[in-house]
């Protein structure tokens, strides 16, 4: 376990940001719309503990990236492009996301880094089995994406003896290795998310799975960060932590559940899912499963589909497999060209971006 860093503070912005959008839209009768509050409230996990002012510029690129990529997922659905569908489709278009959002995420300097929200957002709002109006849609998104801004602001009226004064940050200049290194994330997770999606996507039919984004979202896990045996240990975690949540997630199933009993939950394994995840990423994803799990299931039961819930959980195990393997090849593959063809000294080590910000 890691030393903790104010975890509670974000867990709670985040914990609120996801169930009050929900339970809007209970008590509003549209549940329906419930999967596009669940992922614009991802929002509310960038910026954890910066400065106000540098947090606010990272959540309005995130919350308008967001907003761009649940808006291009509704017309993939809406096209054909889903996993119902055309899957090998759905495997194309994610697959484009998972790299382009990794650049931007470079650029950006977003923490977390990589396409992993923005991978599982597109994949899963274009397969949404009943596509809400998408008026709609994008009315939720946007409000929910505003509500975790204000949310994210919010220490500044409710704290003000903790206020620091507001600055803008100043924009950033890139070396040209920190570039290069940009795109070459973004590469990787194009290759990883492509490789996972199509395996599992062929697999599909011979072990009855369904839900190939899953393996998509596993692969570009271990992608992110500053050596190899940190990027092998983030594809393990996963695979363990994973295991652990899909039997937590089938004791939740076993008893009846109302949707505002779902809300609660969700909102509750968000926070969760945040007081962990900067201390062990393992135990994170104990919550983790269950919230993504249990959010499906609020959104493909509030489209009135009957959904089974033992192939979700046979879905989820598998495909993390799938994808965690394929994510630690792609990390393995640049450590060999490093060891065995530069003949580096440290071939566990990439380019450490923060270590060239150190040196300016």
């Amino acid at each position: 376990m890691g030393p903790g860093n104010r975890d509670h503070e974000v867990a709670i912005r985040c914990g609120i940001t996801v169930f009050v959008p929900l339970l809007t839209l209970l008590l509003l009768d549209r549940i329906d719309l419930a999967i596009f509050a669940s992922f614009a409230a991802f929002t509310a996990l960038y910026g954890r503990n910066l400065e106000h002012g540098q947090r606010l510029q990272m959540q309005l690129r995130v919350g308008l990236l967001m907003i761009v990529i649940l808006f291009l997922a509704t017309l993939a659905g809406r096209n054909g492009v889903s996993e119902q569908d055309n899957p090998w489709a759905l495997v194309a278009a994610t697959t484009i996301v998972a790299g382009t959002v990794a650049v931007f995420a470079g650029y950006w300097q977003l923490r977390p880094a990589g396409s992993l929200f923005q991978i599982f957002a597109f994949a899963a709002v274009a397969s949404v089995p009943t596509q809400p109006p998408l008026f709609d849609s994008m009315v939720v998104t946007v409000s929910t994406v505003i509500f975790a801004l204000l949310v994210g602001m919010s220490s500044r009226v409710l704290f003000p003896w903790r206020r620091k004064p507001f600055r803008w940050p100043e924009r950033q200049i890139f070396k040209r290795e920190q570039r290069i290194q940009f795109w070459v994330d973004g590469a990787w997770h194009f290759i990883a998310a492509g490789a996972a999606g199509s395996i599992a996507t062929a697999l599909g039919p011979v072990l009855g799975m369904e839900h190939n984004y899953w393996a998509m979202v596993a692969a570009v896990v271990p992608i992110v960060g500053h050596s190899t045996s940190y990027r092998i240990s983030r594809g393990l975690q996963r695979t363990i932590g994973t295991f652990f949540g899909v039997a937590l997630v089938a004791l939740l199933l076993l008893v009846p559940l109302e949707p505002w009993q779902m809300i609660l939950i969700i909102a509750v394994l968000q926070f969760g899912a945040e007081m962990l995840v900067g201390r062990s990423y393992m135990l994170a994803q104990l919550v983790t499963t269950p919230l993504a799990l249990m959010s499906t299931v609020l959104a493909t039961t509030a489209g009135g589909v009957v959904i089974d819930n033992w192939q979700l959980l046979k879905d989820r195990a598998i495909e993390t497999i799938i994808g965690s393997v394929v994510g630690v090849i792609c990390v393995l593959l640049p450590w060999a060209w490093r060891k065995w063809v530069l003949r580096s000294e440290h071939p566990t080590r990439s380019i450490d971006l923060r270590a060239i910000e150190d040196d300016d």
